[in-house]
């Protein structure tokens, strides 16, 4: 296979431009996504009556959908209703449901994770509601739910190859635009290729560190009262 060196040189900024667009929809879109999971499993995890039910059919609305029909829904049907989201806006808001469905899970199983007899001792203590879940329930949960955490992120970064069909110009859009132009398959797939494992591989050995940082310290291990 010869490859065109040219055309790769000629091509790297803009990949490494759309890089920036991608990096910065998935930060936002994951932010968000971790701070609607935690709301989620927290009122699952009380549950609190009609919220409980409510949530739990969001959860498994967007858990069992894809993101390409969920942004097709936000990006082409919406209008249809007479509300007009941006590309951007489509692309976070859809990377946000769909990871909070995802990360509620991976919070609500850390928090399921925590034994009665801790909470039975912290009431004892005469800890109140507010008290047992930030000083015991909520830290232990964390530590449990890092390494779901963990693959959910990663997994919510490559799902940002679909953000092209809501007219981003992400690292797929780039490519797909420039094996359309000029037939260099070959070429542009190498570089997104390359620009998925330059944004991925960081984040996979940062969150295999973590896990192995908090398995060590013993962090999650709930079964000690």
């Amino acid at each position: 296979m010869h490859l065109d060196l040219l055309f790769i040189q000629k091509f790297a900024p803009m990949y490494a431009k759309a890089a920036v667009i991608t990096v910065q929809l998935a930060c936002t879109g994951i932010v968000m996504a971790i701070l609607t999971g935690l709301l989620v499993s927290i009122v699952r995890y009380r549950k609190i009556p009609v919220l409980s039910q409510l949530f739990f059919a969001y959860v498994q609305l967007f858990r069992n959908t894809p993101l390409l029909v969920q942004l097709f829904f936000l990006y082409f049907g919406l209008p249809k209703l007479g509300i007009h989201i941006s590309g951007p806006a489509c692309a976070i808001a859809g990377l946000t449901l769909l990871g909070g469905s995802y990360m509620a899970e991976a919070f609500r199983a850390g928090l399921s994770s925590v034994s009665k007899s801790q909470i039975e001792a912290a009431e004892a203590l005469g800890f109140s509601h507010m008290q047992i879940m930030r000083y015991v329930i909520v830290p232990q949960a964390l530590a449990v739910s890092i390494p779901p955490l963990c693959a959910n992120v990663i997994f919510l970064i490559k799902e940002t190859s679909v953000f092209s069909v809501v007219a981003l110009s992400d690292l797929v859009y780039v490519a797909k635009d420039l094996i359309g132009l000029y037939y260099k398959t070959d070429e542009a797939l190498l570089l997104l290729v390359i620009s998925y494992l330059i944004i991925l591989l960081p984040v996979s050995l940062l969150a295999s560190l973590l896990e192995r940082r908090i398995r060590y310290a013993g962090f999650g291990n709930t079964g000690i009262v």
